[in-house]
């Protein structure tokens, strides 16, 4: 198994989805990747004051900063890719902003017409902590808001939302280090793209982002050529296993990502899904991801030690 570099510069990121783009890299599976990503906007110098303009890689993005796309040998759509995310460690610095855009949350909490409101923050990943302006201190708990595929159909696609095949913009709070993420694949190759560093953020990103960063992540990339006991995006994690839903009503992801979960404990434990059901009634977190990226997110938590 080889390991890998990869860096961000004008050719190694990408603002969009696209299966046309050609791949900046590529890995075997079971091959590792150290990557380092900047923050969601590109920068390429730290602000000094909160909310300062400061030059970006991509002056004029589209969307998130991306490492990618990086091709897995081998992948094809019907097989699965498992991203193991080894390690994650912050950069220095990061942000969090709120208000001052005309999103239907903002108008609802009467702040889409507001000047937008900045944290900057000074973040210390030896003691896992971030300090902002005021003096407000958080535990870090690092992760990658981005981890995924274009959909096939050609052209550029949004970074923005999440999708259900070939995931993208999840911004779960439980893949930190330790995880592994399971994508369905969606076009050959997988063409994999990663970023968006997350050092903390709260079920839901309500503000629409969190403690945006910098991040240099070690992820080993494999390959599941059978299905997988859940055929959508899911995940082990730290705190459990996760399922997901991704749609623009809420009902509609919650039901995916229990449905999926319902089948995970019925395939686990032998049991008719209505048992399956009964039992995630007393086990399971259902959790809204995030509601910052135009389709809603919910995730589905089993906690390791739930079921015995």
């Amino acid at each position: 198994m080889a390991d890998h570099l990869l860096d961000p510069a004008p050719g190694t990121v990408t603002d969009v989805l696209d299966p046309g783009l050609p791949p900046v890299l590529a890995l075997d599976p079971g091959d590792s990747l150290t990557v380092r990503t900047l923050d969601c906007a590109g920068h390429l110098e730290r602000q000094l004051a909160p909310g300062e303009r400061r030059p970006r890689l991509i002056e004029d993005s589209r969307g998130h900063c991306l490492a990618g796309p990086v091709l897995v040998r081998g992948a094809e759509p019907g097989t699965t890719l498992a991203v193991r995310l080894d390690a994650l460690r912050p950069d220095v610095w990061g942000w969090t902003t709120a208000a001052g855009r005309d999103t239907p949350l903002n108008r609802r909490l009467g702040l889409a017409d507001t000047p937008p409101a900045t944290l900057l923050w000074e973040l210390d990943a030896d003691r896992g902590t971030g300090t902002d302006q005021y003096g407000h201190t958080v535990a870090l708990a690092p992760f990658l808001g981005v981890v995924g595929m274009p959909p096939p159909e050609p052209g550029a696609h949004s970074t923005i939302p999440p999708r259900a095949h070939g995931g993208g913009n999840i911004d779960c709070r439980e893949l930190v280090a330790g995880s592994t993420l399971f994508l369905p694949v969606t076009v050959p190759g997988a063409l994999l793209c990663v970023g968006d560093g997350h050092a903390a953020q709260g079920d839901g990103e309500v503000s629409g982002t969190a403690i945006e960063c910098g991040m240099t992540t070690r992820l080993i990339v494999d390959l599941l050529r059978e299905p997988p006991p859940v055929p959508g995006i899911h995940a082990l994690t730290p705190a459990g296993r996760v399922t997901f839903g991704f749609d623009a009503d809420l009902n509609e992801a919650s039901a995916q990502a229990l449905a999926a979960m319902t089948d995970w404990i019925a395939a686990l434990h032998g049991l008719p899904r209505a048992t399956a059901l009964a039992l995630a009634s007393s086990t399971v977190h259902l959790r809204v991801t995030q509601v910052a990226n135009r389709t809603w997110g919910v995730h589905a938590l089993l906690p390791e030690d739930a079921l015995r």
